[in-house]
């Protein structure tokens, strides 16, 4: 299109004028947008604009079109209606402003289905009806509707276009998208939960409602029957019927008895008669034969049958709807249910079924209940019959709020994301009550959905409208309820880790000129949305139980907004904040889901060190990895003969030459715990690892021979011993193994790492790198830290971590 004149985007100018005989309708406001401008909306791939709709349709009382012109955004004036491509040119939040002028006597009313655009046009002396149009948030079709003696009379068919993402690519996708995840969780909560033991039909199901369903359970259906085709059901029947005597191959006992009432069949026949009455023998011309065959009349066949009968039928009646001329034609809808009638024709044609005759009453048998295909069909008709009892406001025909309508398709598709790589472990989206199901998202309710990590067991939920449990309490200050909250339960941590995503459909597009642009220089959300991010984070807070003390509970806070341009905005400033203080913006569109997705995944594959450091943390917490980590306060020693192991847990000693410690003597007054490690060449492969741990009590150096406990031996009995005195000795629940190495003499490491070790050459890991390493593919799997020695106390350096196949 052509560049356009800055005036444009200001001044007001006529965009619909419609002349008739009894009055003139004049509709005036700004013909484009500033963000949809900037941000170049609704556009196809030629960057040409998209087709807009306007309709005018004459109905009910008669009046006579004299002239219909409509704005042109390409040639910035009013042309003939029908002469040129209609083009976009109303949009949500801009305010238009009507008139109707009449012409007659006759008495002119305005009237719109919303009650505030109804009220805000009124009469103006005695000849005009005027006022301004504001659609606020709703997008899509509208209708203005002129009234003449109370009549209708003229019927305006808008198309309002949204401001801050694209008709086509983004709007239209989120209808789809939230339409496609209830019907999904609907039919999953049906699968697990609904039980085959009676029938009701749902009296009230809408046909748009019907095919909604029949859309996703269609192919379903049809490959079912189709599998039927190899093996229906059948039975056999058996047949009697009188023959000629040299066709029978085999006469059954039947027939003596049907001889006798049908004497006329025997003929005379003295030589061989099988028959012999008073010394006569007869033979007889006709006999019983009795044959089987296989029918297929069976009452699980007829069942079939009639379900696609009864589909067809409802198919049907939605063509008959669609004909009707007042309606929009919509070709593929028209397309996609012949074609769903041309499929059920051809499986009715099916020799199971074209045999099978008309069901007289409905029983549900084991084969309906349990037989492959039958069991498929018979499930299949359950949901397609009991229907979506839809109630909130989610999916009222009149509801056309993109913001709230962005802020449901948000939650529903943060769902999407997870459920595609984690198991779905509850949901109280959809529930069920005796008319069939309903859904609980809505503005005024609450929704969670739970789910699991297969490869760690991990479960975290999606909580909407609504906060955990422990953070719904009374608030210090004053309560707070962010859109979408993510809580993850982590292995090795007590803290649940808790982050917002709040849906805004709001955007700034970042004019030049602007101060958002002087800061940031690209379209990004509003200051204030981050702001609230930050309210959120520090307002939500958790109280401990036992001291009473408040703590911050949320770890992180973002914002989700329409913005389209994801590699864009990686560069922005809101997107690197996340990584500086965890508080920052996402773009969140159907064709913007990278970033995202991207994003979820590092949150719940963090290790709990690397949530914990993901949050801003007071000052003065510098010294967490210091005293986590850092602080060497294990000494891991080795067993020098297999009776020494029982010599330490007996009497809760532990002992080493004093010469081993030579260079690490002031490490003593640090040592807080001791292992023991069980070698492979004295104990055994089954044996081996450090299977007990024990608290130092208090330790003291002396010669040898004072440590009676251990057996005497010449030679040494003077050399001096550190002689460790233990509180009490305890056996690890999984022994730490030593993965092909061991310990030469002895190893000093943390707590910390001792604790979350689960080989013997983890315990060397002592670098920040090797550390974050270690613990993010610890993630993923099982580890192997692969070292320089094979003993792990003379090992100088980590060669490498890597996941076990």
């Amino acid at each position: 299109m052509d560049s356009l004149h800055s005036g444009y985007l200001k001044q007001d100018t006529e965009l619909l004028r419609i002349e008739t005989n009894l009055f003139d309708l004049y509709v005036q406001g700004k013909p484009f947008h500033p963000t949809v401008e900037s941000l170049q909306l609704h556009r196809d791939e030629t960057q040409e604009w998209v087709e807009a709709t306007c309709e005018v349709v004459k109905v009910g009382y008669p009046i006579e079109l004299e002239r219909i012109q409509l704005f042109s955004p390409v040639h910035h004036q009013l042309v003939e209606l029908g002469r040129e491509r209609i083009l976009p040119c109303f949009y949500e939040n801009q305010s238009y402003q009507l008139v109707i002028q009449r012409k007659s006597v006759k008495i002119i009313d305005f009237h719109h289905d919303n009650v505030l655009l109804r009220q805000a046009i009124k009469p103006l002396g005695k000849d005009l009806i005027t006022g301004v149009l504001n659609f606020q948030n709703e997008v899509g079709y509208t209708e203005l509707i002129i009234l003449v003696e109370g009549q209708r009379a003229l019927e305006i068919r808008l198309e309002i276009f949204p401001s801050k993402m694209d008709y086509k690519k983004d709007y239209q996708l989120i209808l789809q998208d939230v339409n496609e995840q209830i019907y999904n969780l609907s039919f999953d909560f049906l699968r697990k939960t609904y039980q085959l033991t009676g029938l009701k039909e749902t009296r009230n199901q809408s046909l748009t409602e019907f095919l909604a369903i029949l859309k996703q359970l269609f192919d379903q259906l049809v490959q079912s029957v189709e599998r039927l085709q190899a093996a229906p059901h059948h039975q056999l029947t058996s047949e009697k019927r009188w023959v000629g005597a040299d066709r029978v191959k085999r006469a059954g006992k039947e027939n003596v008895a049907a001889l006798a009432k049908k004497p006329h069949v025997l003929v005379p026949n003295q030589q061989h008669g099988l028959v012999h009455l008073n010394g006569q023998g007869y033979t007889p011309t006709k006999l019983i034969e009795r044959k089987r065959r296989i029918d297929f009349d069976t009452h699980e066949n007829r069942f079939v049958r009639w379900v696609l009968e009864r589909i067809d039928v409802k198919l049907k009646q939605i063509q008959l709807r669609l004909n009707d001329k007042q309606r929009t034609q919509d070709p593929f809808l028209h397309k996609k249910i012949e074609q769903m009638r041309g499929q059920i024709r051809r499986l009715l044609r099916f020799d199971f079924l074209s045999s099978s005759g008309e069901m007289k009453q409905m029983s549900v048998t084991l084969v309906l209940q349990m037989a492959p295909g039958y069991r498929d069909i018979y499930r299949s008709y359950l949901i397609l019959m009991k229907g979506l009892s839809i109630q909130g406001d989610l999916f009222r025909l009149s509801m056309k709020d993109i913001a709230q309508l962005y802020e449901y398709w948000c939650f529903l598709k943060i769902h999407s994301l997870l459920k595609e790589k984690y198991e779905l472990v509850k949901q109280d989206i959809i529930r069920v009550h005796r008319q069939g199901l309903f859904i609980t998202l809505d503005k005024s309710k609450k929704a969670s959905v739970t789910y699991r990590n297969p490869h760690n067991g991990e479960t975290f939920t999606l909580f909407y409208n609504a906060l955990p449990s422990e953070d719904s309490r009374d608030f210090p200050t004053l309560p707070q309820r962010p859109d979408n909250v993510l809580t993850l339960k982590k292995q090795d941590s007590d803290v649940i880790y808790k982050y917002v995503f709040d849906a805004k459909y709001r955007l700034n597009p970042a004019y030049q000129g602007t101060p958002y642009f002087e800061r940031y220089q690209s379209p990004g959300p509003e200051e204030d949305d981050i702001n609230t991010m930050h309210r959120y984070r520090d307002a939500i807070v958790y109280q401990e139980g036992r001291s009473g003390e408040y703590e911050r509970s949320m770890f992180g806070a973002y914002v989700l907004f329409p913005y389209p341009n994801e590699e864009k905005f990686e560069e922005h400033h809101f997107y690197k904040s996340i990584k500086k203080v965890n508080i920052g913006a996402l773009p969140f569109l159907p064709n913007s889901t990278r970033l995202m997705e991207k994003f979820l995944d590092e949150l719940i594959l963090d290790s709990p060190e690397k949530a914990y450091e993901r949050a801003t943390r007071p000052r003065g917490t510098k010294e967490y990895y210091q005293d986590k980590l850092s602080g060497k306060n294990v000494l891991i020693g080795s067993l020098r003969v297999k009776e020494q192991l029982g010599i330490c847990l007996d009497n809760q000693i532990y002992y080493m030459p004093l010469k081993n410690l030579m260079d690490k003597q002031h490490m003593l007054s640090n040592l807080e715990f001791i292992g023991l490690c069980q070698s492979r060449r004295i104990f055994g492969e089954r044996n081996s690892g450090i299977h007990w741990v024990g608290k130092i009590e208090k330790w003291n150096v002396v010669p040898r021979g004072e440590i009676q406990e251990r057996a005497a031996r010449r030679g040494t009995e003077a050399e001096l011993y550190v002689r460790f005195t233990i509180s009490k000795w305890e056996k690890r629940r999984e022994p730490i193994e030593l993965g092909g190495y061991g310990v030469y003499t002895f190893l000093l490491t943390s707590k910390y790492m001792l604790d979350r070790a689960k080989e013997i050459a983890e315990l060397r890991l002592e670098t920040e790198e090797d550390l974050v390493e270690w613990r993010e593919k610890r993630r993923m799997g099982k580890v192997k830290v692969e070292l320089d020695r094979e003993e792990v106390d003379l090992a100088e350096r980590v060669v490498g971590v890597r996941v076990y196949d």
